[in-house]
C-alpha cells in the first residue's frame, strides 16, 4: 500500500468513526452511570395525582381568602404544590386575569401578589414556582386572597395540591 493509500484509509477510517458517534448521539457519548444518577435525582415534571379541596363561589365583593391544608400521610418525603383555579361560570363569559387579583400569605404575615395563568376560562397559579418538599406527617398550609375587580366577573374557587412521584 502506498503512502497516499494510507492516508486515505485513515482519514476514511477517523470520518466513518465520527460520523458513527455523531448518529448515535450523545447519549452514548456519557457514561452510563451519570445519566442513571442525573434521572433519579430529577423531580418528575408532570404532577401523578391531584387532591382537591372544597370549592366556593367567586363573590363579587371584598376580599375573600382561601385556605390550603395538606397533610402528608405516606411514611416518606413528598413534592407537593398548592395550586388556586378560579373557574367560569358553564354559561361564560370566561374570566381574565384582569378580572381578579391573587394574593398569597408569606411566612412573614404580609400578601404578594401571584400571577394567574389562564386557559379557556380557567385562572390558575403557577405549579413550577410552588413545588415544596413534604415530609413524612407534615401538613402544608397555605393561604391565599382573592379579590375580584371586575364586578360583572363570576365563577368557583376552586383550591387542589399537586402530588408528584
Amino acid at each position: 500500500m502506498s503512502k497516499n493509500s494510507r492516508l486515505k484509509v485513515t482519514l476514511l477510517a477517523a470520518v466513518v468513526a465520527v460520523t458513527g458517534l455523531t448518529t448515535a448521539g450523545p447519549a452514548l457519548a456519557a457514561p452510563p452511570t451519570a445519566t442513571a444518577a442525573a434521572s433519579q435525582a430529577q423531580e418528575p415534571a408532570i404532577p401523578t395525582d391531584f387532591v382537591t379541596l372544597p370549592t366556593s363561589p367567586l363573590r363579587p365583593e371584598g376580599e375573600q381568602e382561601v385556605t390550603l391544608t395538606y397533610r402528608n400521610t405516606t411514611p416518606t418525603a413528598t413534592t407537593v404544590a398548592p395550586q388556586l383555579l378560579v373557574t367560569s361560570p358553564d354559561t361564560g363569559p370566561f374570566l381574565s386575569p384582569s378580572d381578579v387579583r391573587v394574593e398569597r400569605r408569606t411566612g412573614h404575615g404580609c400578601w404578594v401578589a401571584v400571577p394567574l395563568g389562564s386557559q379557556t376560562g380557567t385562572l390558575f397559579t403557577d405549579l413550577v414556582g410552588a413545588q415544596r418538599r413534604l415530609g413524612a406527617g407534615e401538613t402544608l398550609k397555605e393561604r391565599y386572597r382573592v379579590t375580584v375587580l371586575n364586578p360583572k366577573a363570576g365563577g368557583t374557587v376552586e383550591p387542589r395540591v399537586a402530588l408528584y412521584g
